[in-house]
């Protein structure tokens, strides 16, 4: 029986050690998460918002510069050839066409103003988009990290499972030969259980951690290549 549970110790402290000289960070593709930081800034919805929002500032400016033409307005007049050339009222009034052009000077010294303001939405806009692109790459690299994390914490919890089930199994030829008790029998059982369950659960974890990235990068992991 104290062989037995040596034998446990040993095969859980090879799975604890094997894994732990892993180091998370060395299993790092630093490429493929920018990969995933690009697709994010390509597909994700909001990302997507605020570079529209950018183009629409965009166009506003040289709208904005065209407009300095609203403040000349343009007319004309008409005076048949046939009618009398000189006119008592209006001695300045010929026959023909007379064209003139006048220009408000309220909306002329607005302009300038109208101009600037449209530029500097422009940068709050680019200045927006550059910040939100910070906090999306950060948001990338924590789900995918979770994920490096997950994927890790699932085979730990696989190779466990596989010892434990070893463990049982060979518990159980032991018990039926009668070479253990019954009370021992079933704590290997019960360990094996327990070990069972936490892979199930360290799957569940994996699968979320894999759509959470997927969600945000906007494609299948699969797909990013």
């Amino acid at each position: 029986m104290k062989k037995t549970g040596l034998l446990c110790l040993i095969i859980l402290l090879g799975v604890a050690t094997s894994y732990g000289q892993q180091s998370l960070v060395s299993q790092i593709n630093y490429n493929q998460l920018e990969k995933y930081i690009q697709s994010a800034k390509d597909n994700y919805p909001r990302r997507q918002i605020m570079a529209l929002n950018t183009e629409v500032v965009a166009a506003d400016v040289p709208a904005a510069k065209v407009s300095y033409l609203d403040i000349f307005n343009a007319s004309y007049i008409y005076r048949p050839n046939n009618a009398v050339a000189l006119n008592a009222a209006n001695p300045f009034l010929v026959n023909g066409f007379q064209f003139g052009v006048s220009m408000t000077l309220g909306n002329f010294l607005q302009k300038p103003f109208q101009v600037k303001k449209a530029q500097s939405e422009l940068k709050i806009a680019k200045l927006e988009q550059q910040e939100y692109d910070v906090i999306l790459a950060n948001e990338v690299k924590s789900r995918y990290y979770a994920y490096i994390l997950q994927l890790n914490e699932l085979k730990l919890r696989t190779q466990s499972a596989q010892d434990n089930k070893t463990v049982s199994d060979d518990m159980r030829y032991k018990f039926e030969k009668g070479e253990i008790t019954l009370q021992a029998y079933n704590s290997s059982r019960i360990s094996a259980t327990g070990a069972d369950s936490s892979r199930i659960q360290a799957e569940i974890d994996f699968l979320k951690a894999k759509d959470a990235l997927e969600e945000i990068i906007g494609k299948k992991l699969e797909e990013v290549n």
